[in-house]
């Protein structure tokens, strides 16, 4: 079975996927090479959904690298990164667990005088520190991994375990590792297109006529395809986009003057406008033109196509715009499409559209809606005025929300490209 342009639909599958994953692993990667700058403990960076996996451990930092049994997207697993307040018998688990070398759940929920159940909940937390272990998960035991130095207390052996944590570093730490996914995205991107431009250049609409459509106006004064529009009623054009405004200023049915270039020599016609649609038009198709760029220029280039691409993804929140901005957007099933007709196409399309999907996802990542990633900045800026965390529930009800709004978007653009699909 094959799509409309060609590309068999499994191929199509499987370069979606691959592109997908290596968005998502390059976002994950941001996140794990901040984490660790910082000096926090990461447990998993694996390709694929969580599940079973093929893994190996790292000797040095203990995290563990692998492919899943569903390689598609990625995760990276922080330690410390649970919302909300810490229990305050987390300092007193810690030290009976660490004094007795090994303990029960219902050892700790004895020793302390709680439920089972919340002395689980203890002891979960301390082994996502990585300052203990899970040694028979049937029986409940664990494993201390931690020493307590003679006369430490509980507090500051507690305050040694979170140090290697997420919640254990300053705000504008934990505020770096959430945007360095967003950061290795955007980087990407910029790096890939001025690759491209830098060594391909790009195309643009010239001045060289590459079609004369019959049904139109240019046709019948006897422009030809190979000629070179230089003006028209006597105005010089600079390019393409000149011809399109000197055009629209015309009258249909009225004349106009086309100046043109053949064989190396200028000449004029006498050209009835045509009309379309009510516009004014005389039935000519743009050749192509490459332009070459400098580093520099490819560079500025990239740049400044990031910033409209800013621009575009913030349209979604002006209700002038929203309609159009929704209009031009497209679910993972429009993207597959996009990236099955890239791959047909070549390298260089292939790369440009992954450079504009990491772009995308970096961006729509800042957007300051829980649980993306600029959701949960917004949210550590919240906790950093408030001098204290925002309950659990508080924190998992606007993400919650979040991701209630987030997939309605993604439901109502899965439809559309599913009935854009049907209806051709």
């Amino acid at each position: 079975m094959s799509l409309s342009f060609g590309i068999p639909l499994l191929d199509a599958v499987l370069w979606s996927i691959i592109t997908f994953s290596l968005l998502v692993v390059l976002h994950e990667g941001g996140h794990f090479l901040a984490a660790r700058l910082f000096g926090v403990k990461v447990h998993e960076f694996m390709v694929g959904l969580p599940g079973p996996a093929l893994r190996w451990r790292s000797k040095r930092s203990g995290t563990f690298f692998g492919v899943t049994m569903v390689p598609l997207g990625g995760y990276v697993r922080i330690a410390g990164m649970e919302p909300g307040a810490e229990d305050e018998l987390l300092a007193p688990a810690l030290r009976k667990v660490t004094d007795a070398g090994r303990a029960y759940v219902a050892d700790v929920s004895a020793s302390l005088g709680v439920s089972l159940e919340r002395a689980a909940t203890l002891l979960a937390t301390l082994v996502d520190w990585g300052a203990v272990e899970v040694l028979d998960a049937d029986a409940y035991r664990y494993g201390a991994l931690m020493r307590r130095a003679e006369g430490e207390t509980g507090v500051a052996l507690l305050a040694r375990a979170r140090s290697v944590t997420y919640r254990g570093r300053r705000t504008w730490q934990r505020i770096t590792i959430l945007a360095a996914g967003v950061a290795v995205n955007i980087v990407a991107a910029i790096a890939a297109f001025t690759l491209v431009l830098s060594v391909w250049g790009y195309y643009l609409p010239s001045l060289a006529i590459e079609r004369v459509d019959p049904a139109f106006g240019a046709a019948d004064a006897g422009i030809r395809a190979g000629d070179r529009i230089v003006s028209v009623e006597g105005e010089a054009l600079t390019d393409w986009e000149s011809l399109l405004d000197a055009v629209a200023r015309l009258d249909p049915g009225s004349s106009a003057e086309i100046g043109f270039v053949r064989d190396g020599t200028e000449r004029t016609a006498s050209v009835v406008v045509s009309s379309h649609d009510g516009r004014p038009v005389l039935g000519l198709t743009a050749g192509l033109e490459q332009v070459d760029l400098t580093f520099l220029a490819a560079l500025g280039e990239s740049v400044g196509f990031t910033g409209t691409m800013a621009v575009a993804i913030l349209g979604f929140f002006n209700p002038a715009t929203f309609r159009e901005s929704l209009a031009g957007a497209r679910s993972v099933i429009g993207i597959s499409e996009e990236v099955a007709r890239a791959v047909q196409a070549g390298p260089l399309d292939y790369a440009a559209l992954v450079a504009m999907l990491s772009l995308a996802l970096g961006l729509m990542n800042v957007l300051p809606i829980p649980p993306l990633d600029g959701g949960k900045i917004v949210l550590e800026v919240v906790e950093r005025f408030m001098g204290r965390p925002l309950r659990r529930e508080v924190s998992l009800a606007f993400s919650a929300v979040g991701a209630v709004m987030l997939f309605a978007l993604i439901g109502y653009l899965m439809y559309a490209d599913v009935m854009r699909i049907a209806t051709g």
